[in-house]
């Protein structure tokens, strides 16, 4: 499970976050929503310590993000960001395969390869695997960089707002392999802005305003008229 103690963050004099405490359970997906501005790509940010944490604790399967050694902590969670930025002249396969680096530590193996290019089907990008990045629709590019992280294969992988480039059918496509991790007792902690893949999609539901949770717990307890 992911742990969060007393977590509070700030920019300059803005509160991003203020006592934020959460226990956020193993296996499934859990979706952090609310309006823009709540805190949840931050926290979700202290989560994979893609920013310093300033107050409180967070812990990631026993590992203390503040003191993990970052290839430890890579082996635990993958995380793709809103703007995951790369140079544009990768191939798709190459973008992916950067994946397993906290694994083989630039000695990949056949399980490497293995995993690269199930994720490559997985995200269907197997015509597009020898494209340059920069030969990519954006939608395109969104799902190349969810392939990389698949092909971390970890127990927990976070994502943020994974859908935003995303059609219909691939958004759809993308929450049933997501749901698929059940079965296998991983775990995904994702940020969405349509309550509606929440509400179908996710086992947990932590809610979000002004920096602050306002309700979590299963979809159903939380998408109530008051909430």
């Amino acid at each position: 499970m992911i742990r969060i103690e007393g977590v509070g963050h700030r920019i300059g004099k803005a509160q991003i976050l203020e006592g934020i405490d959460l226990t956020l359970p193993k296996g499934g997906i859990t979706a952090l929503i609310g309006p823009n501005g709540a805190g949840k790509s931050t926290l979700l940010s202290l989560v994979a310590r893609l920013e310093p944490l300033q107050q409180g604790r967070i812990t990631v399967a026993g590992l203390d993000v503040a003191r993990t050694p970052t290839a430890a902590l890579a082996r635990a969670l993958a995380i793709l960001p809103q703007n995951a930025g790369v140079a544009s002249r990768l191939r798709v396969r190459e973008l992916v395969a950067f994946g397993r680096w906290p694994h083989h530590r630039g000695r990949p193996g056949p399980q490497d390869r293995d995993l690269v290019e199930g994720a490559i089907r997985r995200l269907g990008l197997a015509p597009l695997a020898d494209r340059f990045l920069d030969q990519l629709s954006g939608g395109q590019r969104q799902r190349a960089h969810l392939a990389m992280a698949f092909a971390q294969d970890t127990g927990w992988l976070l994502l943020d707002e994974p859908l935003a480039a995303l059609d219909m059918a691939h958004a759809r496509a993308l929450m049933q392999e997501l749901a698929a991790r059940r079965d296998t007792g991983r775990s995904v902690v994702m940020v969405l802005h349509e309550v509606n893949h929440a509400a179908a999609w996710a086992d947990h539901v932590v809610a979000m305003k002004a920096g602050r949770i306002v309700a979590e717990g299963p979809p159903d307890t939380v998408f109530t008229p008051a909430v």
